[in-house]
């Protein structure tokens, strides 16, 4: 990584902190705190409004979220869905377990969201466990993809299966994940083979929250 993107993500995250830990002060989180983020914040919010038709929604761990007929994509400031049952915020962070030569191989090989073919979409959002916090970063690294090969599973459905990951943790949410995936209808086996792939291994076992939403774009 560049030594000016490095220094770029590490004002990032020097803010995000500076953020979190005034709202932490103020016991809740103020309306300028979500607006200071701009469009790296996203919201998704649940309800009958959105071009996101929900096709399923279910829990895998834990508590489940209620039922929605759609799904709305709000970046930044830009206005939410007058009604709602949930909404679900997470921010473009700096990346986070990859190392520069897998940065490179993803960069070369993922594919932008929002591609007219790309009419399938998972929103999938993860709550780990305190044990996982608890690891080194060192730790967390190993497990993430020495053992687990996160990264390198992920390459393998690339760019058929586009992904953003949302960081929901460093803003107070009840995930500390939202994993969005887009991908065209011919390539929803190869979708559901990489998430069957990513539930077996050792990081899983630090996931004590998760559900999966699936949407179609009209």
């Amino acid at each position: 990584m560049p030594e000016a993107e490095s220094k770029y993500f590490i004002y990032q995250a020097r803010m995000i902190s500076q953020w979190i830990n005034n709202a932490i002060d103020r016991g809740s989180w103020a309306p300028t705190d979500m607006e200071l983020l701009g469009d790296r914040l996203i919201r998704f919010v649940g309800g009958s409004a959105g071009v996101w038709r929900v096709l399923a929604i279910r829990s895998v761990l834990g508590d489940f979220l209620p039922q929605v007929e759609r799904v709305a994509l709000c970046r930044g400031n830009e206005a939410l869905p007058l009604e709602s049952k949930w909404t679900l915020s997470g921010v473009i962070s700096n990346v986070r377990y990859v190392e520069r030569s897998e940065q490179k191989e993803l960069a070369s090989k993922q594919a932008p969201l929002g591609r007219s073919e790309a009419t399938m979409a998972a929103l999938i959002p993860i709550r780990k466990t305190m044990a996982w916090w608890n690891l080194t970063q060192e730790d967390r690294r190993s497990i993430f993809e020495t053992k687990s090969h996160h990264i390198a599973e992920g390459i393998k459905y690339l760019p058929s299966v586009a992904r953003q990951l949302y960081h929901s943790r460093d803003i107070g949410e009840p995930f500390d994940f939202l994993t969005w995936f887009e991908y065209a209808p011919q390539h929803s086996d190869a979708f559901e083979e990489l998430v069957r792939t990513l539930r077996k291994t050792e990081e899983w076992r630090y996931v004590d929250r998760e559900i999966d939403i699936r949407l179609a774009r009209d």
